[in-house]
């Protein structure tokens, strides 16, 4: 890892409704594959090892935030040296004993960052949860945290699938320094246009890379549409996949967020 950059993977997994066990180990293959190929941070889809869909198995499969499955992934990412960005899971709350929590009680739609020690960086629990034909709002707390953690020489975001259509929060992670925002998601068809145009427009007006991950496969009512793609600050397409399962790399460089502020001075330009 250099100082003034960052070789970044999305993988893009096949997730399978319940298939906890397989989909993790699907998981731990992709950061050793991503290390392999020389990334220095890796990042998972949403609910990656339950599966976003599979909404009555949330309470069955929800662990704390010290569960197996963040467990296994903090402990591959110091075994590879590599920083792991665990896309989500359905977290506990009551249970969890190590992080601050949104609500004494509860399941929240969660993500950690561990870096290539292993240990923790940051927390993001989904804050906008979708309620369009779907149970997430119903079954799941609200995240209210907003951090940022440093990867290598970039300043790194997170938020989640249905906060891309949100761009308030995007502004705040800005003004936090985010340089590199990561996304995982379990975004489905048919919705393709909203997908790339939301992603590409957090990139444009906030200038700064925008990372989204997918999931791919599909469930008793969804198919998930893949597409994980890298934009960078001027919203141009830097790498992206089909809906197969796929890792896709892009190299993060912080200079060009800096040079494009300055060339181009919206966000010095606000009034709100």
């Amino acid at each position: 890892m250099s100082a003034d950059g960052l070789e970044l993977a999305l993988a893009q997994l096949e997730v399978e409704a319940g298939d906890v066990a397989g989909n993790v180990e699907r998981a731990l293959a992709a950061v050793e594959r991503a290390a392999d190929r020389g990334a220095d941070l890796v990042a998972l889809p949403e609910l990656f090892n339950v599966g976003y869909f599979a909404f009555e198995l949330y309470e069955r499969y929800a662990e704390p935030f010290e569960g197996e499955t963040f467990t296994r992934l903090g402990e591959a990412a110091a075994e590879h040296g590599i920083a792991v960005l665990a896309g989500t899971i359905v977290e506990d709350l009551a249970a969890t004993e190590t992080v601050e929590t949104p609500a004494e009680e509860g399941l929240a739609n969660t993500a950690a960052l561990f870096d290539a020690n292993g240990e923790v960086q940051l927390v993001y629990r989904k804050h906008h949860l979708f309620g369009y034909e779907s149970a997430e709002a119903e079954l799941l707390v609200p995240g209210e945290r907003i951090e940022t953690a440093a990867v290598g020489g970039v300043t790194v975001g997170v938020t989640t699938c249905y906060d891309l259509r949100f761009p308030e929060l995007y502004r705040e992670l800005v003004d936090a320094g985010a340089e590199l925002l990561v996304v995982p998601s379990a975004w489905p068809y048919p919705r393709i246009e909203h997908w790339e145009t939301l992603s590409r427009a957090r990139a444009i007006e906030d200038q700064c890379y925008v990372a989204t991950v997918n999931g791919a496969g599909e469930f008793e009512d969804a198919t998930l549409l893949g597409r994980s793609t890298v934009y960078d600050p001027w919203g141009v397409t830097l790498a992206s996949s089909g809906d197969d399962p796929a890792l896709v790399t892009a190299e993060i460089e912080p200079e060009t967020v800096a040079d494009v502020r300055e060339e181009f001075p919206a966000l010095r330009d606000r009034r709100l």
